[in-house]
């Protein structure tokens, strides 16, 4: 049986309708008013073999985090309520995933416990400057590619580890182009939870000594 998922999301800010098929083939349809995000989805959906369906809009003309945030809110909802109680998945996943210049390692556990760390071994990632999320600064703060923010990135990932309650790292080995890292991550996260979500026929009943994640 596919493990499939619909959320809606209204608010006074955003209208956000998700639906995701853990169990697909990388097909997606995705219009959320932020080209940028629409295309690092699109990655996201296609090498992680989820498909992915998104129709977003929002107060975009004040700014796109709203929208950034209530997609990523949403796409945690929506896998979370896919995974249902998570009896035999593998829950961990991980990939060092290259993108021309670019090397990054994505590291996930559904573990029930929100957490983000986003590394850099140099001070070459374009996201926000902050000492709870980084563990190295970085000098390109305000970064844009095209009109999208690449602190963003940030807003996005921390709305769904959240939600989902995600334990996510993500480190960056090296890069120097900022749509080149990012692509990176969005391919990686992806593929590490795909493989995170996959039903292991060796795995009995939650894979936690807990007995719940």
């Amino acid at each position: 049986m596919e493990r499939k998922a619909t959320v809606e999301r209204k608010t006074a800010e955003t209208e956000v309708k998700l639906t995701i098929n853990l169990d697909g083939r990388g097909e997606y349809k995705i219009s959320t008013e932020v080209p940028f995000l629409d295309h690092m989805l699109s990655l996201f959906a296609k090498h992680g073999l989820f498909d992915l369906e998104i129709v977003a809009s929002g107060d975009t003309q004040v700014g796109e985090h709203h929208i950034v945030e209530d997609i990523g809110i949403s796409l945690g909802e929506a896998i979370k309520k896919g995974l249902g109680d998570k009896r035999g998945i593998n829950r961990y996943g991980n990939i060092t995933l290259p993108m021309d210049e670019a090397l990054v390692s994505c590291t996930v556990d559904i573990s029930g416990r929100p957490f983000l760390i986003i590394n850099t071994t140099r001070n070459v990632l374009p996201f926000r400057k902050s000492g709870q999320r980084f563990l190295q600064d970085t000098t390109l703060f305000g970064e844009r590619i095209a009109d999208f923010k690449t602190e963003l990135v940030d807003v996005f990932f921390r709305a769904l580890v959240n939600t989902l309650g995600l334990t996510l790292h993500i480190n960056l080995l090296y890069g120097n182009d900022p749509h080149h890292i990012i692509e990176a991550i969005f391919k990686g996260v992806g593929k590490a939870l795909s493989q995170a979500v996959e039903i292991n026929p060796r795995v009995s009943g939650i894979p936690s000594t807990k007995g719940i994640i």
